[in-house]
């Protein structure tokens, strides 16, 4: 069912990417979809190749609920950061705007740390994302709280 899924969403992607071209007929479109289609797809198979490699994975399927983690945990951050952003108060009108979307920015990859375990965790991958999360966390050069 994945890889149907997969192959459905990424010609839609593909769509969508060839219909932002400036001509909208349809005889045009379609091929330059087929051609996007085949790229993404070579770019998809050569990550997954390259990353199935450098994580230890048991199966092809943890290397999809780990892909779906980062896409779901990736919304969410934002998606909580922008309420709790508005509670304090912050908005483009009354910040510089460079300022404002640092502090979002920031705002989100907290929540983006706290999301990323306890989605992986829902997923059955909480141990992949324990370790990932740990590695994050030594190169901002805050491992001294992980003692």
């Amino acid at each position: 069912m994945f890889p149907f899924l997969g192959i459905v969403a990424l010609g839609y992607s593909a769509f969508r990417l060839a219909s932002l071209l400036p001509f909208t007929a349809l005889y045009i479109t379609t091929p330059v979809s087929l051609v996007v289609f085949y790229a993404l797809l070579k770019i998809v198979l050569f990550a997954i190749s390259k990353l199935e490699s450098k994580w230890i994975v048991n199966q092809r399927w943890e290397l999809i609920r780990i892909f779906i983690v980062f896409a779901i945990t990736g919304s969410s951050s934002v998606l909580v950061g922008r309420p709790i952003i508005k509670w304090m108060g912050i908005t483009q009108d009354n910040l510089y705007p460079l300022l404002y979307w640092i502090l979002f920015i920031v705002i989100s990859l907290f929540f983006y740390q706290i999301l990323l375990v306890l989605i992986g965790w829902i997923f059955g991958q909480f141990n992949f994302f324990w370790n990932f999360e740990k590695k994050m966390i030594r190169r901002f050069g805050l491992g001294k709280f992980l003692n």
